[in-house]
């Protein structure tokens, strides 16, 4: 009579065993049923909850790991349960040593067997658990609790799950621990866990956004199961991203030796590089060579080329191309008729432009907001701001809301003709409509008010910046902090200098040389040259402009011995001067009453080419 082993379902799912022993007689061969059933009973229904896991790791995939899984899924249950088979493996081995080993009755045999048959049910029990706590902290963001857990789990012979190793080293990768990355990968290896595809993959990808290519290549070349396309696509990006299209077609014929065939996105990826790097009359090569191979080209492939044609200036073969794509089986979309169109704005030619956009209209090809911000950045450069303004109160028409790189340019065009009122005016509409301003829309206003003089105005704004949710960044606080020297506040420049080192953000020269021009023009001229040797202090190099400043602070003082003595210190200094700089010193020798002896250094230093003729003419009218 056999061993019966009634099961009973726990709140979990799971079955919890109860062993019922009666008066029985049991062979060697009973043995041998009993111990592979129990155990084999064991592994398949962790093997279920495997798969109920894997099914559930669908939901929580990144795209680069949904695009693998298919492909990889029957691979990667094969694997998971190789896993299984050799820990399997471990326990029978030892259990039917210990077998042997038994002294006693058959009973005594039996009840040693079903001890060590109810240790492999409670190891199994654990290890779920153990892989469950890992799927936590790993889902949590607790990136090292999950690591020192998985290097626990592996110490104590659990093997764990590659679906959160797997996601734990997606965790390091993203915050540029690559290394960290690879050693979960290692210790998933010597566990007796098989990585599938997605895992290498996923570390593959890490490399690649770090930089790291001939890491990743290292990682390709270790790989335990056969890579995919993704793989290969992964690392050819890199390569071409960096400009290395030799290795890259290298790691193509690695793909091809290895029956790994190219798909449309790795023959796209190297025809945009082929484009770069060797004109589109290569890159069409390669194109008849994806067809020829039997990989159709998609609207990606087609807009790379039509990009590449824009930028060697053949636009009318741009367009003649876009016309012909239908004959290919490929329909144009908005991207397309955006890249004609800013190749045709960027060469003026603003009616076929026009037109264009009529022929997107009339074919169903909706334009898009990039589509109307590639105009209106173009009418407004061209000072067209009527027909600017126009275009901007049509695109709710066609669906699309204005957003922040539509009204910028508008914005830029009033500053740059001094018509403040209309830029604030815009600036309120544009904010009426619920399109926010970004930094870029303050920093234009910024600069113009600074430059009509109206700086209270643009401290107020700077700020009220935080309070509306826009960070100011260090040109912001340049344009600033320029605009009070100018005036003579630079006290309050330097409280704008402390503030923006409070936030992190580090003065660069262009900063200081608004402090030494600031204090030069308000004649104190020993603060600039002290706070100019801080600058040298603080490691940060003075240029031209900052030495032209402490010299004409200088010259206006009548100390033009001290300017000459300073242009000596910068040529020694490894700075280079400029012709403001000598046109500087020759009108302040003028200045202290020296007229013919400055005319007479002009004359040289015009012979010379140092100053030109009519930077001369400027200089002696002012002398």
């Amino acid at each position: 009579m056999e061993l019966i082993v009634p099961t009973k379902q726990t709140h979990e799912g799971f079955c919890s065993f109860h062993s019922t022993r009666k008066e029985i007689s049991v062979n060697c061969c009973n043995n041998r049923r009993f111990k592979n059933r129990s155990l084999l009973v064991g592994q398949l229904r962790k093997h279920r909850q495997s798969k109920v896991f894997a099914i559930s790791r669908i939901e929580t995939l990144s795209s680069v790991e949904k695009r693998g899984f298919e492909s990889s899924n029957r691979r990667y249950k094969n694997n998971l349960f190789v896993g299984q088979l050799r820990k399997h493996r471990q326990k029978k081995v030892f259990a039917v040593s210990r077998i042997e080993t038994l002294g006693g009755t058959t009973n005594d045999r039996l009840s040693s067997v079903e001890k060590r048959t109810n240790g492999s049910i409670n190891e199994n029990f654990e290890e779920f658990e153990s892989n469950n706590y890992l799927r936590r902290l790993v889902r949590n963001g607790e990136l090292e609790e999950s690591f020192k857990h998985l290097e626990s789990m592996v110490y104590r012979g659990d093997i764990p799950d590659i679906i959160p190793c797997t996601s734990l080293i997606r965790g390091f990768c993203r915050i540029g621990q690559t290394k960290k990355a690879t050693r979960v990968l290692e210790i998933l290896e010597d566990s007796g866990a098989v990585p599938d595809v997605i895992t290498y993959n996923v570390l593959i990808s890490g490399y690649c956004k770090s930089g790291e290519i001939d890491n990743a290549l290292k990682v390709l070349d270790r790989m335990s199961v056969a890579p995919d396309v993704v793989t290969y696509n992964t690392i050819l990006r890199s390569l071409c991203d960096s400009g290395k299209l030799k290795q890259a077609m290298h790691v193509l014929d690695r793909m091809l030796q290895r029956e790994c065939y190219p798909d449309v996105i790795t023959y796209t990826i190297l025809i945009e590089a082929t484009c770069k790097e060797s004109g589109v009359g290569q890159a069409m090569k390669l194109l008849d060579e994806m067809r020829s191979k039997g990989c159709v080209p998609d609207v990606v492939t087609y807009n790379v080329l039509i990009n590449g044609i824009c930028k060697e200036g053949r636009l009318n073969e741009a367009i003649k191309f876009l016309n012909n794509m239908p004959s290919y089986g490929c329909q144009p979309n908005v991207i397309t008729h955006n890249i004609i169109l800013r190749s045709m704005c960027s060469t003026g030619r603003w009616m076929d432009a026009e037109k264009l956009l009529a022929d997107m209209v009339r074919k169903g090809c909706s334009p898009s907001v990039v589509t109307f911000n590639i105009l209106i950045n173009f009418l407004c450069r061209k000072g067209l701001l009527g027909r600017a303004i126009d275009l901007l109160e049509k695109m709710p028409k066609y669906g699309c809301t204005p957003n922040s790189l539509s009204y910028n340019p508008l914005l830029h065009a009033f500053c740059k003709e001094k018509k403040m009122d209309r830029a604030i005016e815009y600036l309120e509409v544009m904010v009426s409509r619920g399109c926010y301003p970004d930094i870029v829309t303050y920093n234009t206003l910024l600069t113009a008010l600074c430059k009509d003089g109206k700086v209270d105005i643009a401290v107020e704004i700077l700020n009220q910046l935080s309070d509306k949710g826009c960070s100011p960044v260090l040109i912001t606080y340049n344009t600033v902090i320029d605009g009070l020297s100018k005036v003579g506040k630079t006290e309050l420049a330097i409280e704008l200098l402390n503030e923006m080192r409070e936030k992190g953000l580090q003065p660069d020269i262009i900063t200081y040389s608004s402090f030494v021009a600031g204090l030069s023009r308000e004649g104190k001229v020993d603060e600039a040259i002290k706070f100019f040797h801080d600058i040298e202090g603080l490691d940060v190099r003075p240029n031209a402009i900052t030495y032209n400043a402490i010299m004409l602070g200088l010259c206006k003082a009548r100390q033009t011995d001290r300017a000459i003595d300073f242009l000596a210190y910068m040529i020694s200094k490894g700075c280079k001067p400029t012709e403001s700089t000598y046109t500087i010193l020759i009108e302040g020798i003028a200045y202290e009453g020296l007229a013919e002896e400055a005319l007479e250094l002009l004359n040289e230093l015009c012979s010379r080419g140092v100053v030109k003729k009519s930077s001369a003419e400027q200089v002696v009218v002012k002398m």
